[in-house]
């Protein structure tokens, strides 16, 4: 009996190591896939390595050095306030990274608990929280990330709160239309499973490749959304380090100092394009129709 169970476990592991084995080899083959991890491979080590390239302060002004261009000792110019545009992009590499990764935990854990109930149960359940969804749905999203931030009050926690909640009725399409569609739960609950185990072991478990999926595209979306907010005043609270804030911010010198805005700019259009080449390379080797 144990050596069953043993070559049980064996044949698991093993089944599990090809399937993670053929999605990197499908991985592997967009090149545009692995452009995306290199360029995120880059932002993540920035961040880490922020206190270490950098000799400035992000926060701290400096009057005599205000509103430099680019040179050797400030590669991206300074600001209005003498401080170091490459430092603070940096810096702003670690709030933009958090806030994606914040915002799409919030709203995928929402929309699983929400599709879940709808596609497990059915009937009234589902009728009640799709309806629901779809008034969340037809309120544009920004005007739902401004009232709940008006709510909650101004702050990069919150608006990472706000992001994730308004995110949350795609999840949880995703979700139920993958349990719609599946015919293993009639099965499952033939033989005996509570409904607790069919959603944590069996339901979950098989959404998880669109909701990876949609997460990393998501966080693209989630990053710029963060830096509209700041861009309005809404996000992050000067003087800490934040994309958008540094465009606001920039944009009374835009006429003749144009590195105030160009930079963190291209901060926030590289970092978009990174996260959605990768969520295009993550979506076609996990999708089995593509394999081929």
């Amino acid at each position: 009996m144990k050596q069953e169970n043993t070559s049980k476990t064996a044949q698991l592991t093993y089944k599990r190591r090809s399937q993670s084995a053929e999605i990197w080899r499908r991985f592997k083959k967009s090149k545009t896939a692995i452009i995306g991890l290199i360029m995120l491979s880059v932002l993540v080590l920035l961040a880490i390595f922020a206190d270490v390239i950098t000799p400035y302060d992000a926060e701290k002004s400096d009057a005599a050095n205000r509103l430099q261009l680019p040179s050797w000792e400030h590669l991206f110019g300074t600001d209005e306030l003498g401080r170091d545009i490459f430092t603070r992009i940096a810096m702003g590499t670690r709030i933009s990274l958090l806030v994606g990764i914040v915002s799409v935990t919030v709203s995928a854990v929402g929309g699983i608990i929400l599709g879940s109930l709808a596609g497990y149960y059915g009937g009234k359940v589902d009728t009640l929280i799709m309806r629901f969804v779809d008034i969340w749905m037809a309120i544009p999203s920004l005007l739902l990330n401004i009232t709940i931030v008006a709510v909650l009050g101004v702050g990069l926690q919150n608006v990472m709160i706000a992001i994730g909640i308004s995110s949350i009725p795609g999840y949880c399409r995703t979700i139920r239309a993958s349990i719609k569609s599946s015919d293993f739960i009639e099965a499952s609950k033939a033989c005996g499973a509570s409904d607790l185990y069919l959603i944590a072991t069996h339901i979950i478990p098989n959404s998880l490749a669109p909701l990876i999926v949609q997460a990393t595209l998501r966080m693209g979306a989630s990053i710029l959304v963060c830096a509209s907010m700041s861009f309005m005043g809404l996000g992050v609270v000067p003087p800490t380090p934040e994309w958008g804030a540094m465009l606001s911010t920039g944009r009374s010198f835009l006429r003749d100092y144009p590195h105030l805005c160009t930079f963190p700019g291209a901060a926030i259009m590289y970092t978009v394009l990174a996260m959605n080449l990768l969520g295009d390379g993550v979506r076609d080797a996990l999708d089995p129709k593509l394999k081929n």
